[in-house]
């Protein structure tokens, strides 16, 4: 498992996949859909499923002596390990705009989502979404890319939407409070782990499943 994961890093990945993390500096910019950062980090993740497909990635994989279910394995630990690293600078980014920067004019009239546990929670389901709907839907023939990434972009900007239109509803504006967080803050994050977690964990024992039965 451990060496089909360093090949996935090092040989199946596409550097965008890296790249890409550096959108997790959108946590940053003040009156922007942030939330749109996670989006972006799936599409590198995206582009070297991409780039495996053109290669043939899967079936060369596949003919390793392994069993097919760590194929799919490697694939999931992948896309956590970049999901992960994202998802945690953005949290580093995010505790320093309610620190250091707490204050700062741009971030206090802000209008839009503001980079608070709430963020971070919509960061996971985010993620969840790509794993469930892109990931699962892949796995139902290794080969197609188009329609289930149709089907997590359109999910995604739906979240996205959803999370900027909660601040606004009354009663729930403590979820946009940049200082100190709020319960809403951190029941939302709650969610988004468990949600992330639960919805991985299960697509990949789907994926699993169907990898096996798939005829090659």
């Amino acid at each position: 498992m451990k060496k089909l994961l360093k090949k996935e890093m090092t040989l199946s990945a596409s550097p965008l996949s890296y790249w890409f993390l550096a959108f997790a500096a959108m946590t940053m910019i003040p009156g922007y859909p942030i939330l749109i950062s996670g989006f972006f980090l799936c599409l590198g993740i995206f582009y070297s499923f991409q780039f495996g497909r053109e290669a043939n990635d899967v079936l060369y994989t596949a003919l390793l002596p392994c069993r097919k279910r760590d194929v799919v394995r490697a694939k999931y630990a992948f896309v956590c390990l970049i999901q992960g690293t994202g998802w945690v600078l953005s949290a580093v980014l995010t505790a320093l705009r309610m620190t250091v920067l707490s204050c700062a004019e741009v971030y206090i009239n802000n209008p839009m989502l503001a980079a608070t546990p709430a963020y971070l929670g919509c960061l996971l389901l985010i993620d969840s979404a790509f794993n469930g709907i892109f990931l699962g839907g892949f796995f139902k023939n290794a080969y197609r890319l188009g329609a289930p990434f149709l089907g997590f972009a359109v999910t995604a900007f739906v979240i996205v939407a959803a999370a900027e239109a909660l601040i606004h509803v009354p009663g729930l504006e403590s979820l946009n409070r940049i200082s100190g967080g709020s319960p809403a803050q951190w029941g939302l994050l709650l969610v988004g782990l468990i949600g992330y977690a639960g919805v991985t964990v299960f697509s990949c024992h789907r994926s699993e499943v169907r990898f096996e039965a798939l005829d090659l």
